[in-house]
């Protein structure tokens, strides 16, 4: 399968929006769809070519992204395979996977599930930003029935497009990580921010509020109609990796009441090494080529790049073979 031509986003909010302003700007035939009028009045202003209806923007396109809520995603899925052309290709920007996996069933074989893990905690097409996934991961939880070739165009996509780092890892895999990468900071910045607006210091809290709380409840922010869908979506994930949160916090308490210096040191010490991480990890750039007619060692090597943290930052295919360029932990 050659790179992709003809793309939809179906969904134009933050994440839509930005994907559909980096696709236009790349030079590729692409029309955002989205049933809001104001939505299209921006998308006028902006140049984007655009529609409200969803079977107008599938046909003929051999990449359709759905970029709506999670609800409206799942629900989706039959209006898009009723109309898209034989061999599309469809992908999500979810922030769960199981589920979203287990309701594409009506798409076998052409359904790749996609998060990008970027974001911001503005919304809508006004905030859309083309540059929003740059050197971003971008997570892709292909069905274990799906082909190479699609995938391959995927990464190919998100990579040499997008110019994000595409990691390949299974839907269960991603939704307990980002219960813990993502969604319970969402739990955590809105407790901050709760626990302050609730205090009779409120008005000096925000008169005092250094760095650090700026940071720690940026994505308060968030419409809270997207921070209680991607709880709720993956309710289970985040309840089980929650233990783990509260647990720290409970011993960091303790401890404080304690008195306990060198058992605060030692907890912080590794809160800090892990954010460390986080902020400058060491990578190791490499290249891996597979002959065309490898494709399950080829996915085999996608999937095991993700287990281990790794991430793919080009894909370049010709007519006998397929070199990937990674990032792998040092």
């Amino acid at each position: 399968m050659e790179a992709f031509r003809r793309i939809a986003v179906i969904g134009t909010g933050l994440i839509g929006g930005s994907i559909l302003r980096r696709a236009h700007d790349a030079g590729i035939d692409v029309i955002g769809c989205d049933p809001d009028p104001g939505t299209a009045e921006i998308a006028s202003r902006l140049g984007l070519p655009f529609t409200a209806d969803v079977g107008t923007a599938v046909i003929g396109r051999d990449l359709i992204v759905c970029a709506a809520p999670l609800d409206a995603i799942r629900g989706g899925f039959d209006a898009i395979a009723a109309s898209m052309d034989d061999g599309g290709v469809v992908t999500d920007v979810g922030s769960t996977k199981t589920d979203v996996l287990a309701a594409a069933s009506s798409l076998a074989g052409r359904f790749i599930g996609g998060h990008p893990m970027a974001g911001t905690e503005l919304s809508g097409l006004a905030a859309a930003d083309p540059n929003l996934f740059t050197d971003a991961p971008w997570v892709l939880c292909p069905p274990s029935t799906i082909l190479i070739e699609p995938l391959r165009s995927l990464v190919g996509f998100v990579t040499d497009v997008m110019r994000a780092k595409a990691i390949v890892i299974d839907a269960e895999r991603h939704d307990e990580t980002v219960a813990l990468s993502s969604h319970i900071p969402h739990v955590l910045a809105g407790a901050l921010a709760g626990a302050a607006a609730a205090s009779p210091m409120a008005p000096t809290v925000t008169a005092l509020a250094a760095g650090s709380f700026r940071d720690g409840t940026r994505v308060a922010g968030t419409n809270p109609d997207r921070t209680v869908d991607m709880l709720l979506h993956n309710r289970q994930a985040v309840l089980d990796q929650w233990g783990g949160v509260a647990g720290f916090m409970d011993e960091v308490l303790e401890a404080v009441r304690d008195n306990e210096h060198e058992t605060l040191i030692d907890l912080f010490t590794g809160a800090a090494t892990l954010r460390n991480a986080v902020v400058a990890r060491a990578m190791t750039t490499r290249t891996r080529t597979f002959a065309s007619g490898d494709g399950a060692a080829e996915l085999a090597y996608l999937r095991e790049l993700g287990a281990v943290g790794g991430y793919v930052t080009g894909c370049v295919p010709s007519g006998l073979a397929t070199t990937y360029t990674a990032e792998t932990p040092a």
